[in-house]
């Protein structure tokens, strides 16, 4: 996915994963239920700092802070712009 925003520094783009519609046992979850989603995939990556290095790369999943990055719109998508420190785990 070519994404044409270049975040800065040592700043991640991440499509945010959708919520999910229904639990395990199939109860469906109302929309004012639903919890906002705390994964989702790397769409682009900001060149790191001077001495840090970025270690996650476009196209990886990844697993962040429930309140980590700002939201914002882009071409009818959502997408969260965050520190890479705000990201937990790679998937």
């Amino acid at each position: 996915m070519a994404l044409s925003i270049k975040p800065i520094g040592d700043r991640v783009v991440v499509e945010a994963a959708a919520a999910e519609e229904k639990t395990a046992s199939g109860i469906y979850i109302p929309d004012t239920a639903k919890e906002k989603p705390q994964r989702g995939t790397v769409v682009a990556v900001g060149e790191g700092k001077k001495d840090e290095p970025i270690t996650v790369k476009v196209g990886d999943e990844v697993l962040y802070g429930k309140y980590a990055g700002t939201e914002i719109t882009y071409e009818g998508k959502e997408y969260l712009i965050m520190r890479e420190s705000d990201i937990y785990a790679i998937l």
